[in-house]
């Protein structure tokens, strides 16, 4: 709950309201509990949604609505192609706020790839 409110706060109109009408009507998506987030995509215009749980977001279902998942790992990667230098800088600001505890830069990705990577 926390983390959801600091991005709220943080990314000025992130937040999506309004779609909750959308949700009844997509029945295709391989689990239930993910209309939601499809609904919010819809109603936002969005053209990607990013999730490491690919397979619950299956091409086949989203084409229809001209919105694709992608991994946030390729997100990230397309971010770093786009502006090295502010994603890094995004990261170290990241780490400087890690107070409890604090972080080394080593830690830090050593903490990310052991929750990515299991």
């Amino acid at each position: 709950m926390r983390a959801a409110h600091l991005m709220d706060i943080a990314v000025l109109d992130c937040l999506v309201t309004g779609f909750e009408t959308l949700e009844a009507g997509l029945t295709s998506l391989p689990d239930p509990d993910d209309r939601h987030v499809l609904a919010a995509a819809i109603h936002s215009g969005a053209q990607e949604i990013v999730t490491f749980n690919l397979r619950d977001f299956p091409d086949a279902v989203l084409h229809r609505y001209g919105i694709r998942a992608i991994h946030l790992d390729s997100f990230v990667e397309h971010l770093l192609h786009l502006n090295f230098e502010a994603v890094c800088e995004a990261i170290r600001r990241i780490r400087r706020r890690l107070a409890n505890p604090p972080r080394t830069a080593e830690e830090m990705i050593e903490n990310y790839e052991s929750r990515v990577l299991r």
